[in-house]
């Protein structure tokens, strides 16, 4: 995977960011077609300048879709409820090349979301080297 964006302004290295995207009020034919939303969200990828690795999908019955774009960079996931209007995806990106807000803006436009909510987390956060955290010799628990 591609280097950790660095945080200038504290300090900190992250080893990716994730958006936590939900839609709202959804156009229901949008987000209930199997074809329209694994385009939806390999476009997607391809705007944000991802590199595509695999796309697996499942269509539900009777409804909802849920699937994964895994990129060279991480991954972008979704889970329908055309039920309900409503979408779930995660966009995850390692490094500082991929654009995540470029294919958060294209899902927005492509299902119709009336309404929207965007998180925004830094993953895998670690002080730089000699700070009071580092990610150097951390444990890892092995099953």
């Amino acid at each position: 995977m591609a280097q950790a964006p660095k945080g200038e302004a504290t300090g900190l290295n992250a080893l990716g960011r994730h958006l936590l995207l939900e839609l709202f009020d959804c156009a229901p034919d949008a987000i209930d077609s199997l074809e329209a939303v694994k385009g939806a969200l390999v476009e997607a990828a391809r705007r944000a300048q991802a590199t595509i690795v695999d796309v697996v999908f499942h269509e539900f019955n009777p409804f909802g879709i849920s699937g994964v774009v895994v990129i060279a960079e991480s991954h972008l996931s979704i889970h329908t409820w055309p039920e309900y209007r409503y979408a779930a995806v995660d966009i995850f990106s390692c490094g500082d090349v991929l654009k995540p807000e470029v294919a958060a803006s294209y899902l927005v436009e492509q299902f119709a979301a009336e309404r929207t909510s965007v998180v925004e987390m830094q993953r895998g956060m670690f002080l730089q080297a000699g700070g009071l955290l580092s990610n150097r010799g951390a444990a890892v628990a092995r099953a």
